[in-house]
């Protein structure tokens, strides 16, 4: 078999795997492309277009953000100047979340997130607090639910080790769950949410929403978390 066509059957197969058990979360992302237009709006309302140069991190945490715009000048920002910002994945995992954010998000409630951008392939940025141990911090997170989360927003989790992960890319691909995330109910600070905790604190989430308590009954499954909370979002009042 050829390296291209090892490559087009690997491809097809990841593919068919992130339909599958993605369950429309957008995958986490370590590499961001340096051709495509990286959109960054501040803390002040400014907006920055151009191509990412350089993006600094510390045990997986953003740092700075370098970008160089339409006249070659560069800018750096420190997290606590951005307020949010789109990037686009590097590589193969741009097609692979253009076919999972368009085919499987049905609805889209964040009027305040460009589903346009989302769906050319863009991972989404923005500041949450987050309750790191004892103390609470504000961070430039990755939403992995940017269609579906007026009610509940999940986080990447830079720090979490995952059930099994395969990288290609620079994506995490299917089949890795991640083993924790960062979850923000309403208003409140973002929490660790780890799947060895989910099946008692589902009931805890989803409170407010007996008929989802119901359909889910005892069969709480990890894998199911973004469709539980996608159900959360239009099916409760």
């Amino acid at each position: 078999m050829t390296i291209r066509r090892y490559l087009l059957t690997a491809g097809t197969t990841i593919l068919t795997s992130i339909a599958t058990y993605s369950q429309d979360f957008i995958p986490a992302y370590d590499r961001f492309s340096g051709k495509e237009t990286s959109y960054l709006t501040l803390e002040d309302g400014t907006k920055i277009e151009g191509t990412l140069e350089d993006l600094d991190r510390r045990k997986g945490l953003i740092e700075e953000v370098t970008i160089k715009d339409a006249n070659g000048k560069k800018w750096k920002f420190t997290p606590d100047k951005i307020k949010s910002m789109y990037l686009m994945p590097s590589g193969f995992s741009k097609f692979s979340t253009n076919m999972d954010v368009g085919t499987k998000v049905k609805k889209w409630d964040a009027t305040y997130i460009d589903s346009e951008i989302i769906k050319k392939g863009y991972a989404y940025f923005e500041k949450a607090k987050v309750a790191i141990k004892k103390d609470q911090e504000m961070l430039l997170m990755q939403l992995l639910n940017p269609g579906f989360n007026s009610k509940i927003k999940v986080f990447h989790d830079p720090f979490a080790a995952e059930t099994m992960r395969v990288g290609f890319g620079g994506m995490t691909m299917a089949g890795g769950d991640d083993k924790s995330y960062y979850v923000q109910v309403g208003d409140n600070v973002a929490q660790k949410l780890k799947k060895k905790d989910y099946d008692d604190e589902y009931k805890v989430l989803y409170s407010s929403c007996p008929t989802l308590l119901t359909k889910v009954g005892e069969k709480i499954r990890w894998t199911e978390f973004s469709k539980n909370v996608y159900e959360y979002t239009f099916e409760c009042q």
